[in-house]
């Protein structure tokens, strides 16, 4: 699955920063990209400690940059860099002390350029890795969020599912004067171009189902609503794009029963993509197929910044981190 990114990143050298330098698991993963000649690494984190787990795992650093936060010779201009892009937010001695954090001081160093993308997540939460982001790496410019993709494999069989990690449902955004600046409807429009976006890069060719329990009005509610207003809008900024909603899931995978209740859609029956309109509904519906499925779970891979930053899962295993690190410097 990961061989068109291996090519790419064969061609395009690159280097990820891991915000947890210490964990067992980062190192092993890192020792092993390095040694495979994949990427360049960072680790961030006190240089002895670091060396002193290394030695414990038997694994190997000279090929890896260590870089502690706590004594770091450019932490003056990093600092400024920061006040600048939190534009009033956050004082020096604010940013400061944020930096001290591997999460907020690897995120800068990709800000600056040093690195081309960051993992972090082993031992921060997932709110403890967006958060930096968000506020330093910060959303594209045709981008209202942040949202996360799940790609799952089984066999030369692959899917997409979005959003199953970050965005908990879609209201709308409004200002002081109760005014709506940002349609739900539109958020979840954009996680359906993303999430495509993202199939693409693992060889599917993107088929989207925005799901609900209604199939073209058989039902009603607001989330059957959003789901078919996301659709439109999701036309309107992918034109190209293969994508039809409000779908049930069976209508959605069927060519039978999408014959029976959508027989001119041009995804029904075939849909390899899928959009959920709420965290809950999507959460739900990877793990139903990673886990009774029978299908691998990749992610959650993040969508709309504008640099490659992701997020591990805290039980994640070496072998996981390998895995997300070649997908995150895939994604630049």
């Amino acid at each position: 699955m990961l061989t068109k990114i291996l090519n790419t990143l064969k061609e395009n050298r690159r280097k990820i920063v891991f915000t947890e330098g210490e964990d067992p698991r980062i190192l092993q993963a890192a020792t092993r990209l390095v040694s495979e000649d994949i990427m360049d690494v960072i680790l961030c984190g006190n240089p002895e400690r670091i060396k002193k787990a290394a030695a414990g795992g038997g694994f190997k650093l000279d090929k890896i940059q260590i870089v502690d936060p706590e004594n770091f010779s450019a932490m003056d201009e990093m600092v400024s860099a920061m006040v600048e892009l939190r534009k009033g937010k956050m004082s020096a001695d604010e940013c400061r002390e944020a930096l001290k954090k591997s999460n907020y001081f690897g995120t800068m160093l990709v800000k600056l350029g040093v690195a081309d993308g960051l993992l972090g997540g082993a031992t921060y939460s997932t709110a403890d890795t967006v958060r930096p982001a968000l506020q330093i790496i910060k959303t594209k410019p045709d981008a209202h969020l942040v949202s996360s993709c799940f790609i799952l494999s089984r066999g030369d069989e692959r899917i997409a599912m979005g959003d199953c990690a970050i965005n908990i449902d879609y209201p709308d955004s409004v200002d002081k004067e109760g005014n709506v600046t940002i349609k739900g409807s539109d958020k979840l429009a954009e996680v359906a171009v993303e999430t495509a976006r993202t199939a693409s890069l693992f060889g599917i060719d993107p088929k989207v189902a925005l799901l609900s329990f209604s199939t073209k009005g058989s039902g009603k509610g607001a989330t059957v609503q959003l789901s078919r207003d996301a659709t439109e809008k999701a036309k309107q900024l992918a034109p190209d794009l293969a994508i039809d909603g409000e779908l049930q899931f069976d209508a959605a995978v069927s060519a039978e029963v999408a014959a029976a209740k959508c027989k001119d859609s041009p995804v029904a029956g075939q849909a390899n993509t899928f959009i959920f309109p709420s965290i809950e509904s999507g959460n739900i519906g990877y793990k139903i197929a990673q886990r009774l499925g029978g299908f691998e779970a990749y992610g959650p891979i993040l969508q709309g910044l504008n640099a490659p930053i992701n997020d591990l899962s805290r039980g994640c295993s070496a072998d996981e981190v390998y895995t997300m690190a070649i997908i995150t410097m895939g994604l630049k």
